[in-house]
């Protein structure tokens, strides 16, 4: 069986029942480094939460970075401060498209950056019908208004093979970019003692208490 749906399994498993008794909508994080599976994860639990007949919607925190991604490039190698959740992602937007799903809006307004054309633009989302909202980014276990955090427990040394088969711009033996690799994971280091859920590198799903 593919990992991630043994992984979403476990975990849709443990809390399918909260999900069905919370009036308002559900939110669930998933957070990890880069290449660790965060969006193959996302789609797994939104696949599997559908065989329970349960709809959701996946959202990714890379769209919320402030600057498509040529920009902000750019802006990493002139400005050593500018990596990190604080200011290079508008994590109070998400926030805010969170806040308005919970509270029953029937749609939300999202950014969406393509990566390859580097074009970055404003997309309505239709939220009837839905009543989970998931949550996949490197940052995301920050955010406030969130009822399951998910942390991705493998490092970007760990996820070297999985960067180079996604091939993403100079992702993979570039010095700049493994330089920020290194300080994200110094970071986040810490954001897996948030999780509800830690899935280890071999996608083991361990449910923390």
């Amino acid at each position: 069986m593919n990992p991630h749906i043994r992984a979403a399994q476990e975990i849709v498993t443990g809390i399918v029942n909260e999900i069905r008794s919370k009036k308002n909508r559900y939110v669930i994080t998933i957070a990890g480094e880069s290449g660790s599976g965060k969006t193959e994860t996302g789609k797994a639990i939104k696949q599997v939460l559908q065989e329970y007949g349960i709809s959701s919607l996946l959202l990714g925190q890379d769209n919320y970075f402030n600057l498509p991604p040529l920009a902000n490039d750019a802006m990493r190698k002139s400005d050593p401060e500018w990596l990190g959740p604080h200011k290079e992602v508008n994590l109070h937007l998400l926030e805010e498209n969170l806040m308005k799903s919970v509270a029953g809006a029937d749609s939300i307004i999202i950014p969406h950056i393509d990566y390859y054309s580097n074009n970055k633009i404003d997309l309505e989302i239709d939220l009837k019908g839905i009543k989970v909202i998931i949550v996949e980014g490197t940052y995301t276990s920050l955010l406030k208004h969130v009822d399951t955090r998910i942390f991705i427990d493998a490092d970007y040394k760990d996820t070297l093979k999985y960067r180079k088969l996604r091939n993403r711009g100079n992702e993979v033996d570039d010095p700049f970019t493994e330089g920020i690799l290194e300080t994200e994971h110094k970071i986040i280091a810490g954001h897996k003692y948030l999780a509800d859920y830690i899935i280890s590198k071999s996608y083991e799903v361990v449910a923390v208490e």
